[in-house]
Parts: C-alpha cells; sequence; structure tokens
C-alpha cells in the first residue's frame, strides 16, 4: 500500500495539469506515507536502543538530526509500545504522528499509575484520534487526564511551579537567546506584563526594522518590549492586571443575576463548570488560556480586571461599556474586544487555534472603505488571516447570526455555522 502510494505521489509530481481533488488526494497519500515512516522510525529506534549504549547519539547520526530530536523519537516509540491499537493506526496512515507526541506530552504531566491510566485510555481513543486533528485528540486526552486525577490541580500545579527553567544562551548567529518555562500562575501574569507595555511602546508607531510578516511582527515586538522592562522596568502606566472576561450562555429569557465584575460565586470550576442542580440552565466560561485550580483562580481574582458577558442564543444580550463607536474610532476599545469574547475564544476562521487575546479586530467592510466600528462589522483574525484577508483577496462576509462565509480568490465558499465559543 505504501508502495503504490509513494508511486502515485511521484506520478503525481510529475503532472503539471493536476487539478484540486488531485492535489488534495496526493496530500492525503504523502500524510499516509509519513505516518507510516514515522512508525517504523520509532520501531527501529527502539530496537536500536536496545543493543547500543548510547541510543540518542546513535540515532542522531544515523538521521543526521539533533540528539534532541532522537529523544522525541524514542519517547515516541515507548509511547508506541504501550498503545498497540495507536501503534496500528499510526502504521496503516489513520492517525499522524502528532497524535502519538500528544499522548506523550499528556502523560507526562501524571505520574505512576495515573500515567498508565491516562495511556490505556489514549489507546482506547485510536478511534477518536482517527477522525480528529492533533489539537481536538489533544484536548480529548487532557479532558481524560482531569478526571483520572484525584487532587483539586494544586498538585499539578505545585509540580509546574518547581519546573520552572529559564536558559540563556548564544545560538549559532550569535544572538543572546531565553528559553523559558513557567507555571500558568506566573505565566498569565507575565503575559498580561508584556502585552501593556508592548500596547505601550508601539500603540502609535513601530520601531525601525520591524518585519513585515505578521507572526514575525509579533515576535519582534514581544522582545523588544521584554527587553525594556528587563533594562528599565518599561515604560506601561498600567501594570498589567490580568483580564479574566465570565461568559455566561443562557437558554433563558432574561439573563441570570450576575453583575458586572461579581465573583462571589464560587460553585464553578475555572474550566468546564457545570451548574449546581438548582441552578438556571447556563453555563460559565472562565476567559482564561490556561488551566489552573479553582481555588488559585479565585486568589486572582483579587488582583484582575472581572468582566460578565452574557449570551443568549449568538446574542450578546450583556457586554459592560460602549459597543457602537461608528466613524468616530478605528480601533476597537476594550469593551468591543471583550464582547466579541463572548462569540469567540479563538480566531473566527475555522480550525485556526490562535487565542483571542492574539488576534487583531478586524472590520468587515474595511474602515477605509467606510467601515464602522460597531459589534457586526467586527471580527478576531489572527496575524496570519488578517493578511490573506487585506493582501491576498479573501472576502469575509457574516451572516445575521454571525454565520460566516469566506470567499477564496479561486472562487472556492466556505460556509460555516455560528460561532460555538469555548472556554479558552
Amino acid at each position: 500500500m505504501v508502495c503504490e502510494r509513494v508511486r502515485a505521489i511521484a506520478s503525481l509530481r510529475a503532472a503539471t495539469d493536476a487539478g484540486r481533488a488531485e492535489l488534495e488526494g496526493g496530500l492525503r497519500s504523502v500524510s499516509v506515507v509519513r505516518s507510516w515512516l514515522a512508525a517504523a522510525e520509532a520501531e527501529l529506534a527502539g530496537r536500536l536502543a536496545g543493543v547500543v549504549s548510547f541510543p540518542e547519539q546513535a540515532i542522531a547520526e544515523a538521521g543526521r538530526g539533533s540528539q534532541g530530536e532522537a529523544g522525541r523519537v524514542l519517547e515516541r516509540s515507548g509511547t508506541l509500545g504501550a498503545t498497540p491499537r495507536l501503534a496500528g493506526a499510526l502504521n496503516d496512515g489513520s492517525v499522524t504522528a502528532g497524535h502519538v507526541d500528544a499522548v506523550t506530552r499528556v502523560a507526562k504531566a501524571l505520574e505512576g499509575d495515573q500515567r498508565e491510566r491516562l495511556v490505556q485510555a489514549a489507546d482506547g481513543l485510536a478511534g477518536v484520534a482517527a477522525v480528529s486533528s492533533v489539537g481536538e485528540f489533544r484536548r480529548r486526552l487532557e479532558r481524560e487526564a482531569r478526571t483520572i486525577r484525584s487532587d483539586d490541580g494544586m498538585a499539578r500545579l505545585q509540580r509546574q511551579r518547581a519546573a520552572i527553567r529559564l536558559r540563556r544562551f548564544i545560538d549559532d548567529d550569535g544572538m543572546w537567546c531565553l528559553l523559558g518555562r513557567y507555571d500558568p500562575v506566573t505565566g498569565v501574569r507575565m503575559d498580561a506584563r508584556l502585552e501593556a507595555e508592548i500596547e505601550a511602546l508601539f500603540a502609535k508607531e513601530l520601531p525601525v526594522g520591524c518585519p513585515t510578516d505578521p507572526v514575525a511582527k509579533q515576535q519582534f515586538l514581544a522582545a523588544l518590549a521584554l527587553a525594556r522592562i528587563l533594562e528599565d522596568g518599561g515604560v506601561a502606566q498600567r501594570a498589567g492586571r490580568p483580564e479574566f472576561v465570565v461568559v455566561i450562555h443562557t437558554t433563558t429569557s432574561e439573563p441570570p443575576d450576575q453583575p458586572d465584575g461579581d465573583t462571589t460565586d464560587t460553585t464553578a470550576d475555572a474550566t468546564n463548570p457545570p451548574p449546581p442542580p438548582s441552578a438556571p440552565p447556563f453555563t460559565v466560561e472562565w476567559g482564561l488560556p490556561i488551566e489552573v485550580p479553582h481555588r488559585v483562580l479565585v486568589e486572582l481574582f483579587g488582583e484582575a480586571d472581572v468582566h460578565t458577558i452574557v449570551v443568549r442564543n449568538g446574542v450578546v444580550l450583556h457586554a459592560p461599556g460602549v459597543l457602537d463607536l461608528g466613524r468616530s474610532t478605528r480601533l476597537a476599545n476594550r469593551a468591543k474586544r471583550r464582547a466579541l469574547r463572548g462569540w469567540y475564544s479563538t480566531c473566527a476562521i475555522p480550525g485556526c487555534q490562535v487565542r483571542f487575546d492574539r488576534c487583531k479586530i478586524h472590520h468587515l467592510h474595511w474602515w477605509r472603505h467606510g467601515g464602522r466600528t460597531d459589534l457586526d462589522n467586527l471580527l478576531p483574525l489572527c496575524a496570519v488571516h488578517h493578511t490573506r484577508v487585506h493582501d491576498a483577496g479573501w472576502v469575509l462576509t457574516l451572516e445575521a447570526d454571525r454565520a460566516l462565509i469566506v470567499r477564496y480568490p479561486d472562487g472556492t465558499i466556505h460556509n460555516t455555522g455560528p460561532p460555538h465559543r469555548h472556554a479558552a
């Protein structure tokens, strides 16, 4: 089967008149072959580890890669050895190496028997992995891990705090580099401080040498902002308080009595909080890009700005602040961003997982063409997709229920349903 797919791929590469269907089929074949190769690599690496004293070095030399890459192959080999169904799915191309690596990463957060239970559960989910993206499968595994844990998350947070690391090194180009890992509570504070500094330094004018590539641009500005903070404390007037947006999805005719900024209800879980049996039919989503234990989240409320958004049947019933600015200003204010978070936790383009707080707010009817800064004319887009709209000819329109229609330059039309927000 693999040989047939390789021959078909080679034939397709030689065909200059192949259409979209043939090219997409070719890419699917590439994915199947890549999965088979990943399975073969993991198997051979595992066997080599049994006959040499320094397998990472041997694998790296054989594959002309790094020892770090070799270590990841060995980890994958170990995971596949413990998950025979997943190993079979990788071998026949039903899943990718990314699905297997997701099991490895999620299992690392557990210890002993809990880790074994997660691996067994993952093997039973091989069929789910076959019809899920890597991101979807990882989130399913994380839900399994939360179920397996017997504590309230504090033990994991303590492990994360003990695992904080910061590497400083010089790369081959002579650049001084930082590589840090922080627990989520420290991370959300640092992220808020860094975002405040970026906004204070570069809201009006970009620095000389700023890249035009949207992703490189964000990284460039963040690096300069961090350097400024480390050098002299930065220039941001506000301290960079985290902002938590509580999104209440209700099916009642009237929104629940939840005043903006109320933090007295401590019954909900921080990531997927079911209402108590006596509560009205609504759910609460805490708009955090991290997972933290509930009691730590409640403690964070004291140093954060908390806002409540109420959504019913895709309509924002309540959001604090002025939401329709017309032509008075081009930039969406904080109130508008909070209201949009009632609908979106990520970029609005289907399948894009860039978090909302990393997105730009796009005018569907462009500002330069007379568009208004009103809620029904705004959409969150990541830097890459924002560039596609402005420079690559993508055309976006919204239906009354905010169903998104994407028209591509080749004439293809992609219709989506109304946004379905999940906790960030």
